[in-house]
């Protein structure tokens, strides 16, 4: 056992438990503050991304959205990171999940398969009728659903 007092206030301990007795006191510490930061993690992905209210039953469907939410987190961290804003996280998400409930999937694979051609427009390995191909392919891949959407859109 592991007792961290906290230094504001002399009679207020923390006491962090560990069976793997060949761990240092350091390296328990350690363990324990990168399992808080994946706590965190998981309630900001469930409380503001709606990582736990999808509906979808299908497996790909499940994978698909919880993919998009830690793209999501990771493009929020990252941002909060880079810039001091003075809105909270919290405040940040809030806005991306708004943005995202607008935005259709058919919408956001239109709008990735841009960001693809426009990426790869000025590669030399990628001539545009190998890129074309490749998205078909891709396009070919997808739900036949989410297909006549994109159909009817496009």
């Amino acid at each position: 056992m592991v007792y961290i007092r906290n230094r504001n206030k002399r009679n207020d301990y923390l006491v962090l438990a560990s069976t793997d007795i060949d761990l240092t006191e350091d390296e328990i510490i350690q363990l324990y503050a990168r399992r808080w930061s994946v706590e965190v993690y998981f309630k900001m992905c469930k409380q503001y991304l709606k990582l736990a209210k999808y509906q979808g039953i299908s497996y790909d469907g499940i994978f698909a959205h919880t993919t998009l939410v830690a793209i999501g987190y990771m493009i929020l961290a990252v941002q909060e990171r880079e810039s001091k804003d003075d809105r909270t996280l919290g405040e940040l998400f809030y806005l991306l999940i708004d943005e995202l409930s607008e935005l259709s999937v058919s919408e956001a694979i239109l709008q990735l398969l841009v960001l693809f051609q426009e990426a790869f427009a000025d590669e030399y390995v990628l001539d545009e009728a190998v890129l074309n191909n490749i998205i078909e392919q891709f396009l070919e891949k997808l739900p036949s659903s989410i297909q006549k959407q994109l159909k009817q859109a496009g």
